[in-house]
C-alpha cells in the first residue's frame, strides 16, 4: 500500500515527485523584495550624492528621509498596481478560456492535441492524453492555460504581499547611506561607503537566489550602483554652481 504523497502538485495538477523544489518565479514577494531594495538603495545613496554636492548635511538628512518614504509608498502602491493588475488579467483569461470550454469542446480538444504533438508527440499518443487530461475540466483547463500563457491560475502572487515586502525591502535599502549621517558623521565619503557595502550585500543575495556566483552579483551591482550615483553626483554638483 502506497502511502499518499505530500509532493506539491505541477501546473497539470498531478504531483511533482522528481525530488526537488522550484524557486517562486512567479513575480511575487520575492521579486518585490529584491526589487525593492535595489532601488531603494542605489535611489537614495544618489540622492544623498546629489545633495550632498551643494548642500549642508541637514539639507542631506531631510532630503535622504524624504527620499525613503516617497519612494516606500510608491514601490508599494506600484507593487500593489502591478501584482493586482495581473492578477485580473489572468482571471480574465480564465473566463475566456472556460467559456471556450463550454462553447467549443471539441475545438479546445483539438488544440490541445495539436499542441502536444508539437511538443513530440505522435497523433495517437496525444489524442489518447487529450481524452485523458478532459475527463476532468479544472485540470484540462488549468493544463490549456499552462500552455498557452505560461502561468498557472492556483499561483497567483498576492498583491498585499508584493506591496508589504517592497515597501519594508525599500526602506531598509534607503536607509542604509543615511546612517552615517543619522549618528551625527557628516561625511559624504561615509554615506557613499555604507551605500556600497549595502550595494555588494544586495547583489550577492540576489546572486544567492538565482544562483549565480556571489562576487558576480556583488561587482555587477556596485558597479550599476556607482554609475547612477556618480551621474545624480555631477548633476547635483552642476544645479548647486548655477543656482549658488
Amino acid at each position: 500500500m502506497t502511502e499518499p504523497s505530500d509532493a506539491p502538485l505541477s501546473p497539470t495538477g498531478m504531483p511533482h515527485v522528481i525530488g526537488h523544489r522550484h524557486a517562486d518565479v512567479t513575480g511575487g514577494w520575492l521579486r518585490a523584495a529584491t526589487f525593492g531594495a535595489m532601488d531603494g538603495l542605489v535611489s537614495n545613496t544618489a540622492l544623498i550624492a546629489g545633495v550632498a554636492a551643494s548642500a549642508s548635511a541637514n539639507t542631506v538628512v531631510i532630503s535622504g528621509v524624504a527620499g525613503l518614504l516617497a519612494g516606500a509608498f510608491s514601490m508599494a502602491l506600484g507593487e500593489y498596481t502591478s501584482v493586482n493588475t495581473a492578477n485580473e488579467q489572468i482571471d480574465s483569461e480564465v473566463a475566456l478560456e472556460r467559456k471556450s470550454f463550454l462553447n467549443s469542446p471539441m475545438a479546445e480538444r483539438a488544440e490541445l492535441v495539436a499542441m502536444l504533438i508539437e511538443m513530440g508527440m505522435s497523433a495517437e499518443t496525444a489524442a489518447n492524453a487529450t481524452e485523458e487530461i478532459h475527463r476532468d475540466e479544472h485540470r484540462a483547463l488549468n493544463f490549456h492555460l499552462t500552455q498557452e500563457l505560461g502561468v498557472d491560475p492556483r499561483e497567483k502572487p498576492s498583491p498585499w504581499v508584493a506591496a508589504i515586502a517592497s515597501f519594508f525591502l525599500f526602506a531598509i535599502g534607503a536607509v542604509i547611506p543615511l546612517v552615517p549621517y543619522l549618528l551625527g558623521f557628516e561625511s559624504l565619503w561615509a554615506g557613499l561607503a555604507f551605500g556600497g557595502v549595502g550595494l555588494l550585500i544586495a547583489g550577492a543575495a540576489a546572486a544567492h537566489i538565482t544562483k549565480r556566483p556571489l562576487w558576480w552579483g556583488s561587482v555587477r551591482q556596485l558597479a550599476l550602483g556607482a554609475i547612477a550615483i556618480g551621474a545624480t553626483y555631477f548633476v547635483g554638483y552642476l544645479i548647486g554652481g548655477v543656482v549658488t
